[in-house]
């Protein structure tokens, strides 16, 4: 018994010593168990995406520009020296400075956020040139934003601010002009206190002013003039003899603006009238439907060119084509083709345009879309496949029954991964070094009535968009093989871009046997994957910072 006794304690003491040993590798698994849950929950809280605004691109109203709180106004004038007042900082850091810099900047410090975490990069576009030739870049560079600026900038573009307890009233914005035409100048009155006699002048620098009809009591002077004024001692009859104002246009320019200065002897105010063309309108025939205006009833063919570049990858195209021609028999595909020994591709609705071997991608997308006659048109790459899910029909509904000028889908890799690919892209102003260029993977509002599409800055490589719009932006042929998201910073101000994730198209396997590898496989990857020594990196680092005017660019 005695012995059975010992065993037991012995056995007892053990599992303590095992307990006492495990106890704290238990308590590291605990610490790392909660290390991993508060990772986790601050991945989940900080970087997936929050719920987005939803946005009514269909009825959305114009809203009047923002102005900026300029410098000088936080050194108050010497009437008002003597206030004080008191910074908010977390709104001064809102503000434009002028003087951006491209710094990558985490949200929030981390554990192991570095090992765990992509710390995003910044890159300087000066770099893509020898120190020995900036100055003489600079330069060059500095005349051309000059140049850009002065052609660029409109009379529209200058503030004017109403002053409060004025009798003036007037048009603020929205008075047009076509070149060398007449309009009467709606919204102008005096609202001044009772005096023996009333006055107003009105002065133009690119028109003058005239009267359609004349009331009694009022004194018209210098009427066909630059130079206009009205007076009178009934203040009633004055402000009808305003209704008959005139201003006419005498100094040409299709597009610019004249600042019209509005005064009495004790008020002055500026309005502008707008001197312009109205844009020739440029329609497209949509074809005949089968009535109503759901997604179903467009007539695809008449409304949609599917547009490709293809470069030595035949076999791919032609996969593509079959697999179009499987949903939409009559839609006509346009092909630019760069390729050395070149293949026709026949058939109806085809048309193939030669270039010079090795032309380049964007130079390709440049002549394909040039012939499109159509709205609306589709790019794809040649090594895409249409599937039951490419539903352009859908695509054509937003653009039809929004305000986007381009929407993208989603590509479907061979290994089941769909990707969008959608961009948030902005500009901080800088100073005479350049501008900051900004990515940010994400977007910015869902769009009302369809949950599946967003408002965003880029999208992948295939996309439906206003081929006039296209055009208006362009592809920059001196970005030969590697580029996609330069089209979308071009078009930084001219596009309203969209992303719909419900319309899917499949991509071909990339997968392949390096030595079963054709001929004209090796020479593509040659040309789509070049080396370090390869200069279109350069080339595009040079674009951003000569043609766009930037310095630098950050990406998250």
């Amino acid at each position: 018994m005695t012995h059975r006794g010992d065993r037991r304690e012995e056995r007892c003491c053990r599992a303590e010593k095992e307990r006492a040993r495990m106890r704290p590798v238990q308590k590291s698994m605990c610490a790392l168990i909660v290390l991993t849950a508060t990772l986790a929950f601050l991945y989940f809280h900080v970087w997936l995406p929050k719920p987005y605004n939803v946005v009514d691109l269909r009825h959305r109203p114009d809203q009047l520009p923002k102005h900026l709180l300029l410098d000088h106004l936080l050194v108050p004038d010497k009437k008002y020296e003597h206030i004080a007042f008191q910074i908010k900082e977390e709104i001064l850091e809102l503000l434009p400075k002028n003087s951006c810099k491209c710094e990558v900047q985490a949200s929030l410090k981390l554990p192991f956020q570095k090992q765990l975490f992509d710390q995003g990069y910044s890159i300087e576009f000066s770099n893509a040139f020898k120190p020995s030739d900036l100055p003489d870049i600079n330069s060059k560079r500095e005349q051309e934003y000059r140049s850009h600026q002065q052609k660029s900038q409109s009379p529209l573009d200058q503030l004017i601010i109403v002053q409060a307890n004025s009798p003036l009233e007037y048009p603020v914005q929205g008075v047009e002009v076509r070149p060398l035409q007449t309009i009467l100048i709606p919204g102008l009155s005096l609202q001044a206190a009772e005096r023996t006699l009333y006055r107003v002048n009105l002065t133009a620098t690119m028109g003058t002013f005239d009267v359609a009809a004349e009331v009694e009591g009022v004194k018209v002077e210098r009427e066909g003039q630059m130079h206009f004024s009205l007076s009178g001692s009934q203040l009633d009859n004055l402000n009808r003899q305003m209704q008959f104002v005139t201003y006419t246009n005498t100094l040409f320019h299709p597009n610019t603006a004249d600042i019209v200065q509005f005064s009495t002897d004790e008020h002055r105010a500026s309005f502008s009238i707008r001197i312009r063309h109205p844009p020739t309108p440029k329609l497209y025939n949509p074809g005949s439907s089968r009535g109503g205006t759901s997604e179903g009833s467009y007539n695809i063919s008449a409304l949609v060119t599917i547009a490709t570049k293809t470069f030595l990858r035949y076999d791919k195209l032609r996969v593509l084509i079959d697999s179009i021609r499987k949903f939409y028999p009559t839609v006509t595909i346009i092909i630019a083709d760069d390729s050395q020994d070149i293949e026709h591709v026949q058939g109806p609705h085809i048309e193939q345009y030669f270039m010079p071997f090795g032309k380049g991608w964007f130079a390709g997308r440049n002549l394909a879309i040039s012939q499109v006659t159509t709205k609306y048109v589709l790019w794809v790459d040649d090594d895409f496949i249409f599937t039951p899910r490419t539903k352009v029909e859908k695509l054509v509904d937003v653009l039809e029954k929004t305000s986007l000028d381009l929407v993208g889908g989603a590509v479907r890799e061979i290994i089941g991964y769909t990707t969008t690919y959608r961009q948030q892209i902005s500009v901080q102003p800088g100073n005479e070094r350049g501008d900051c260029l900004r990515i940010r993977q994400g977007y910015h509002h869902i769009i009302e009535g369809f949950p599946d599409c967003v408002v965003t800055d880029g999208v992948i490589n295939f996309f439906l968009a206003r081929t006039e719009k296209v055009l208006q932006v362009g592809f920059d042929p001196r970005l030969n093989r590697v580029a996609h998201l330069e089209f979308f910073i071009d078009g930084l101000g001219i596009l309203h871009v969209g992303s719909c994730s419900n319309v899917v198209i499949d991509h071909a396997s990339k997968i392949k046997i390096p030595w079963l590898k054709s001929v004209n496989e090796k020479q593509y990857a040659k040309f789509r994957y070049p080396n370090s020594t390869d200069d279109s990196k350069s080339t595009k680092l040079s674009l951003f910072y000569f043609k766009n005017h930037f310095k630098c660019m950050m990406a998250n």
